[in-house]
């Protein structure tokens, strides 16, 4: 997906779309037709971009997965002379970004990812162990008194807290982006606070 400065692709545009209706009402409920029109082309007009609904799905789950690891990367290389702690609170944040700008992504990896071709599934996953063993290389260095299997534990509890962001309520709903990001960062925080007491 583009930057958040960048005007989109028509690719991502699409890619976009796909995401938010399939989301909406389910991988098979959704046709290329209706993909097409919520962009302004095609249902056929679709294919010069992407061979099928599949390749979107494949190309949406395990895109955002490489995003996380990427970006979890990024950070980690940006934090040369930082405090351990504020390393962590960077994690945090950027997966706080994910998970109110991308809902949609949540849902479709939560009720989807079982449809994707073996080797697409299995891609996906490994990224998303990598994206894991960097958060529980940080959380070990702030809280060195946890096992990896209970930073492990840990880890994967926030992705749980962090994640169930389409379960808030529409985004109109909410408190303004600013407020419902503090209040993730904080439990965020509290959480692996309580791990590390331990």
């Amino acid at each position: 997906m583009a930057s958040r400065t960048d005007a989109p692709t028509r690719r991502e545009q699409i890619l976009k779309e796909a995401a938010r209706l399939f989301a909406e009402r389910g991988f098979h409920g959704v046709g290329v037709d209706e993909i097409g029109a919520a962009v302004g082309i095609s249902g056929p007009g679709l294919y010069r971009h992407f061979p099928g609904k599949d390749a979107m799905l494949a190309e949406l789950l395990v895109g955002i997965s490489g995003q996380l690891l990427t970006g979890a990367r990024r950070r980690l290389a940006e934090a040369d002379g930082i405090p351990v702690t504020r390393v962590l609170d960077s994690l945090i944040e950027g997966h706080i970004d994910f998970a109110l700008d991308d809902r949609p992504l949540i849902t479709l990896h939560d009720r989807e990812l079982d449809r994707l071709r073996d080797s697409d599934r299995k891609l996906v996953r490994q990224l998303q162990r990598q994206y894991v063993e960097l958060w529980v290389q940080v959380v070990r260095e702030v809280y060195p008194g946890l096992t990896e299997p209970a930073a492990r534990s840990a880890v994967h509890s926030v992705f749980g807290l962090l994640n169930s962001t389409p379960h808030l309520g529409r985004a109109g709903t909410l408190p303004g982006r600013g407020t419902t990001a503090d209040l993730l960062h904080r439990m965020a925080r509290g959480a692996f606070e309580a791990a590390g007491a331990e």
